[in-house]
């Protein structure tokens, strides 16, 4: 603390620092039990919020159970409410188990958990078997001995962290099987239908996963194991993941520490609390969002609705004389109670899950209006009726086809061509002599010889998956023309700057064609000059090439012989003459 040296004063001064490190350390120890605190008493009040959301959906199913005027809602409520008081049960004994737990760390730290109610004391609500799913409501702030960890490890933990022995490793165990109960109950509780497959949920067992992604594949690949209903999936999903903990962690360097250990080692009383408090909301959350999925399958209010399915939709263009398939939808109904649906120019062929099917042949003309009502009852039999009205465009089946760039197909070249089929939705292009491709959503066809080529258009319907012949239409056929050689900018015949070192084939600006070609290999012959003539690979002249031509007189005529290809692969000669 002091060295042996130091002066009376100097000690003092050392002394006075250390007491105020210990000072400091206190006040920050007591700023953090302080923030735990007001942690619990935010998830009082989450809890609080999460049993009485879960009360409103379960006070509405058994209102459902008495509704004498809709019997058969009266019989599925019944039937539902068994599985809601299940997952009452099953959370109840999950809350209990916890309370159990936080009453022993308060009494094991010396606090007084007999008296009840008042700000004075910690316990301001007990836990009560008479309302089995509401928490205790204690007064963390009342603790004396908030920073004691010693107790609450003992009793959650035991000595070891990564092979916990205390009661938090049957916590741990009741904790996960709650989520497998109430995921199972909720995935397996569906009212058959006669003849309907069996719908049913197997949990798994999910406690190591990477990330929160790997969690909802892990958790969808049980689901697709499964036999869930589809309105059920993601609210499975959801609520496991809710419950859903990491088992294993590295903690301060130390491996395989389990979930409990990194909770509770050497944690503060009233942390030890609040992370228990936690777990309640956890199970709270979970039995209100089970509990609502449940209820969801009852019709209630004025209307029962306990399905939901997409708007009405149906053809906006249809051909003269196809059939036409219209779908009258409710964007929710109820299946105990399906629309009466009516159309005005034709007829309705059946009625099922909520939906009005409309079919009838297209007529002439450029478009069919239908008009029709459907009518849902309210559970006092009240009928209500709403009008619709969808307009169909009629089109007459035709097919064109054009090509942009030429009235002719280049072997060797991808050509593009457009065709459209009216009337279809989608065009479909077969070739005699032709090969025909589609690449990002355009057609390209390579004709196979010279001479001509033959291309049929087909329109096909993706509702009804037929497919018309439109028209046949013959293409001429040739292999693409030879192109210009530019020497620099200059063209075959012109003037050129005898100091351009490259040789081009391309088409001039006037030809549509998009062709590509590669000089391959050129020989150059100057007027005037006794030497050999350079020859060269490439577009690129040599150097002794460029030197030949920086000592030829202006005026001088140069030419070039050319060995080139282009996308039609074909090896082409050709001579090129310039003046510089």
């Amino acid at each position: 603390m002091a060295g042996g040296k130091e002066t009376p004063r100097q000690k003092m001064i050392g002394m006075m620092y250390l007491v105020l490190t210990a000072l400091l350390a206190l006040n920050v120890s007591k700023s953090i039990l302080d923030a735990f605190v007001a942690i619990e008493e935010n998830i009082q009040v989450a809890n609080e919020n999460e049993f009485m959301r879960g009360e409103e959906k379960f006070k509405a199913l058994q209102d459902l159970t008495k509704d004498d005027e809709q019997k058969d809602v009266k019989v599925k409520a019944l039937a539902y409410l068994k599985t809601v008081e299940k997952i009452n049960e099953i959370s109840a004994k999950r809350i209990k188990q916890i309370d159990l737990l936080k009453m022993e760390i308060l009494a094991a730290i010396g606090e007084d958990i007999t008296s009840v109610g008042g700000a004075e004391n910690i316990v301001i609500e007990p836990y009560s078997s008479k309302n089995p799913l509401k928490p205790a409501k204690l007064n963390l702030s009342k603790v004396n001995a908030m920073d004691k960890y010693d107790e609450p490890m003992a009793i959650l933990v035991g000595s070891e962290i990564t092979n916990p022995t205390g009661k938090g490793v049957e916590l741990w165990k009741s904790y996960n099987d709650f989520r497998t109960e109430i995921t199972e109950l909720v995935g397996n509780s569906w009212i058959q239908e006669p003849g309907e497959k069996k719908w049913f949920f197997k949990a798994p067992k999910i406690n190591a996963y990477k990330d929160y992604l790997d969690l909802n594949k892990q958790i969808g690949n049980a689901i697709n194991a499964s036999n869930v209903y589809d309105e059920d999936k993601e609210a499975i999903k959801k609520i496991y993941a809710s419950l859903t903990k990491k088992e294993r962690w590295t903690v301060n360097d130390v491996p395989n520490v389990h979930w409990i250990g990194k909770t509770f080692d050497h944690a503060p009383a009233v942390a030890a609390i609040a992370s228990l408090t936690s777990l309640q909301k956890e199970v709270l959350t979970a039995r209100a969002d089970a509990i609502a999925m449940v209820r969801g399958r009852v019709g209630g209010g004025e209307y029962s609705f306990n399905k939901i399915i997409a708007l009405a939709y149906g053809p906006e263009i249809v051909n003269q004389g196809e059939d036409v398939e219209v779908q009258v939808l409710m964007a929710a109904y109820d299946s105990d109670r399906q629309p009466v649906v009516t159309v005005a120019n034709g007829s309705v062929s059946e009625v099922k899950d909520g939906k009005g099917i409309v079919r009838m042949k297209a007529g002439s003309g450029n478009e069919m209006v239908l008009k029709g009502s459907v009518t849902i009852k309210n559970k006092a039999g009240i009928p209500k009726t709403k009008e619709w009205t969808k307009t169909i465009r009629i089109m007459k089946p035709q097919g064109t086809v054009s090509l942009p760039d030429l009235n002719m197909l280049y072997i060797g070249y991808a050509n593009n061509i457009e065709a459209v089929a009216s009337g279809y939705d989608e065009t479909v292009l077969s070739g005699v002599g032709v090969n025909i491709r589609k690449i990002n959503g355009k057609f390209v066809a390579d004709p196979h010889k010279v001479k001509q080529c033959t291309i049929s258009v087909f329109g096909k319907s993706n509702l009804t998956g037929k497919t018309v012949k439109l028209g046949t239409y013959t293409f001429r056929v040739s292999r693409l023309p030879d192109p210009s050689i530019y020497w620099g900018a200059a063209k075959d015949g012109n003037k050129a700057n005898a100091q351009e070192k490259n040789l081009f084939a391309k088409y001039d600006p006037e030809v549509p064609l998009k062709a590509t070609f590669q000089v391959l290999s050129w020989e150059l012959i100057v007027n005037g000059y006794p030497g050999v003539a350079p020859k060269g690979n490439g577009n690129q002249l040599s150097p002794q090439a460029i030197s030949v031509l920086r000592q030829a007189k202006p005026g001088t005529n140069v030419t070039y012989y050319i060995k080139y290809m282009g996308n039609d692969k074909l090896t082409r000669l050709k001579t090129a003459s310039f003046k510089i």
